[in-house]
């Protein structure tokens, strides 16, 4: 594609409205963080240029997020005595997300469960709501616990600041009931918060702010090198790169339908990493792609990766040319902010159709919701990540054990030779014709550590009331190194009560687990078979 003036222009128009739409997060996420407003400033600059400029195919803007900045609040007070060691752990945050993009595990981390997500969403926003609720009557603004909010309730009440409620309230009102018209001209949050900062500064005095923001550029936080704060942030930096990673991809596919172009997801994730490890360095909040501020941009005319770097430089230019006046932003302004974003981060969707989720889905929701809420996000997210893989495997195992098919073949029908004397000697009164000395085993579809431990259970008295079973692979896509050993065990069983086992049509894939793993050193090489006649004959010579 060429560049000429046209797309120039677009370019310089989609990076100037992308930034404007983001002034009111990414200072609003700065000061819940607790590293204040300009942290996320900085962030914003760091993410966004790695982000935008390492795609090449369209403009792709980034900053943080309302759940990162709870996330890295956690680290903040759990390091209160250093914030260059909660720097630290949002730069190992970024270096495991550039180790997953190298490994190419981009696309599987948006295999995050739904029910995880909404979980963890809806109790952030729970939180915010309740928080925020508190900086109304003028008390600081910070992310707490509901419980540790409602507990503080009395106090904010006795001490009641009414020019912050005030302001609160307006901002919160024009945060909500914004014109749809005006919004093309300014974003809701952006009216709330300036008009929030007019009336505190012509009418409430009072009213507690931001306060003084650092000047000049940037300084540089070297992370904190130590094994033991390695060891302790090893879970925490985890569950901002999962948190980055899933919100990141996920706006990532969101884009890739809106525009009809399709992007790298290991190579959005390495530069995704590489601009968190570049926000820690000089301060910033770790981000990821933004759907929203991304689609403001190509809207507006952006079709470059330039956008970025017009937006990252416009950013800069306002944290350092207007460090005075962002000084008086009311903390009730972003409040209110905020306030609306969790009220609008409940997933009350999911809410609304309670009734009908599924039990296993709405255990990990309520779990993940309630850890959020009562212990941390990082223990939530962990534990629901688990809770759900388990509910997962669980069901995997059904659809798994539903795919086996065991039945047992009539001696009358499966060793009947196709000679009438030899049928007739089948009824000679020797055996019974409804005898059933042979049984199959198939296996079809997949089958891995989900099912494994019930395999043995299914069909493990199949098989040893049999005097001859034949295994037939013939449909088996997959078979992992659990369900492999657990097939060895199951032929060992066989063995230990005399009966033969026959491999019929065994090849490919689940060939290759078996054989690596040495599962079928007990069946002789002329008991894998290829056919079922072949597997007649031989049974034929087993059983006389």
């Amino acid at each position: 594609m060429s560049y000429d003036l046209q797309t120039l222009r677009g370019d310089i128009a989609g990076g100037l409205a992308a930034t404007f739409t983001s002034l009111a997060p990414v200072a609003t996420f700065g000061a819940v963080s607790g590293l204040g407003v300009a942290s996320g400033f900085y962030g914003a600059v760091a993410v966004g240029l790695f982000v935008g400029l390492f795609e090449r195919a369209r403009p792709q803007m980034a900053h943080s997020s309302s759940v990162l900045a709870v996330a890295v609040a956690a680290v903040v007070a759990t390091h209160a005595d250093s914030p260059a060691k909660a720097l630290t752990v949002v730069m190992l945050a970024g270096a495991m997300q550039m180790l997953m993009g190298a490994l190419r595990l981009g696309s599987y981390v948006t295999y995050t469960p739904y029910s995880v997500i909404a979980g963890y969403m809806s109790g952030i926003g729970i939180m915010l709501v309740t928080s925020m609720a508190l900086v109304f009557f003028g008390a600081p603004i910070k992310v707490a616990k509901p419980l540790t909010s409602f507990e503080a309730l009395p106090g904010a009440l006795a001490d009641l600041n009414a020019g912050a409620l005030v302001v609160g309230a307006s901002a919160l009102a024009l945060a909500l009931l914004w014109p749809r018209r005006l919004r093309r001209v300014a974003p809701a949050p952006m009216a709330a918060i300036v008009i929030g900062t007019l009336i505190s500064v012509i009418w409430f005095a009072d009213v507690p702010t931001i306060g003084e923001l650092p000047k000049g550029l940037p300084a540089l936080h070297a992370p904190v090198l130590s094994l033991d704060l390695l060891a302790d942030s090893l879970l925490p930096a985890l569950t901002i790169a999962l948190l980055s990673t899933v919100r990141g991809l996920l706006w990532l596919v969101a884009v890739d339908a809106r525009t009809r172009t399709q992007c790298d997801p290991d190579r959005a994730l390495i530069a995704n990493g590489a601009g968190n490890i570049a926000a820690g360095l000089i301060g910033g909040l770790p981000g990821n792609l933004k759907f929203s501020t991304t689609m403001v941009s190509i809207r507006t005319g952006a079709s470059t990766r330039l956008a970025a770097l017009v937006r990252a430089t416009l950013l800069l230019a306002i944290v350092l040319g207007l460090a005075g006046p962002l000084q008086y932003l009311p903390h009730a302004a972003l409040a209110a902010v905020l306030g609306a974003l969790g009220w609008n981060m409940i997933d009350w969707r999911f809410l609304a159709r309670i009734r009908r989720v599924q039990r296993e889905h709405l255990l990990v929701m309520a779990a993940t919701l309630a850890l959020t809420i009562f212990v941390d996000i990082v223990t939530a997210v962990a534990v629901g990540l688990i809770v759900a893989g388990m509910v997962g495997a669980r069901q995997l195992e059904r659809l798994q054990l539903d795919s086996v098919i065991s039945v047992p073949l009539l001696d009358q029908v499966f060793l009947r030779e196709d000679a009438p004397e030899a049928s007739a000697g089948a009824h000679d009164g020797a055996i019974s014709p409804y005898s059933a000395r042979a049984g199959m085993v198939k296996l079809r579809g997949s089958f891995t550590v989900a099912s494994s431990s019930k395999l043995i259970r299914t069909i493990g008295d199949d098989i040893v009331g049999h005097q001859l079973v034949v295994l037939d692979f013939s449909e088996t896509d997959y078979i992992d190194d659990s369900a492999a050993l657990v097939i060895e065990q199951l032929i060992d069983a066989a063995a230990a009560e005399g009966v033969h086992c026959l491999v019929m049509k065994l090849d490919g894939a689940p060939a290759a687990t078996l054989e690596s793993l040495n599962a079928l050193r007990r069946i002789p090489a002329e008991h894998k078979l290829a056919s079922l006649d072949e597997a007649r004959d031989v049974a034929r010579q087993l059983l006389g």
